[in-house]
């Protein structure tokens, strides 16, 4: 059973993918929580994920190294907010480990994992403080980029299968 919602998306300011997926939420789960999974599909090719560290927990450390084709880096730094096992996962860069604030945040993210079957209905949501983030993420590709991230994600599950 997910956990209720306290909001809802507001289509202002936040972006949403949502697809049922066939593979099962425990194999989603792992691949969002474990370092060395998360490696293998976290940005769409031919951008790969050079580093990966997690400490998965409320005010524990999300933290990946982006890496462009031609080999530049792009590290990135979260806070978890909520975990709940096989059902939701809640990061946001707003905030550093241990509830520290940032100084340049972009958004919050919000995966829902829910049992469809033999597979899993996947929603994940960026949340953004105003219409411009929302614009930016949108435009930097969030759609193509999550989509292709998440095919990454399911191929690479069902290698764990």
């Amino acid at each position: 059973m997910t956990s209720p919602r306290l909001w809802h998306p507001d289509p202002q300011l936040d972006l949403v993918l949502e697809r049922v997926i066939d593979v099962p939420p425990r194999l989603v789960w792992a691949a969002w929580t474990k370092p060395e999974h998360v490696v293998k599909w976290f940005c769409p090719a031919p951008w790969s994920v050079s580093d990966c560290e997690i400490d998965l927990r409320p005010g524990g450390l999300f933290r990946t190294t982006m890496r462009s084709p031609e080999g530049k880096e792009f590290p990135n730094l979260g806070c978890y907010l909520e975990v709940v096992p096989e059902q939701r996962l809640v990061w946001t860069d707003a905030l550093l480990p241990g509830y520290r604030p940032s100084t340049n945040p972009f958004f919050t993210a919000i995966i829902t994992m829910e049992p469809r079957g033999q597979g899993t209905r996947y929603i994940a949501t960026a949340i953004h403080r105003d219409e411009a983030g929302k614009k930016q993420h949108e435009e930097m590709g969030f759609f193509e980029g999550w989509g292709t991230a998440l095919d990454q994600l399911v191929a690479h599950a069902k290698t764990m299968m």
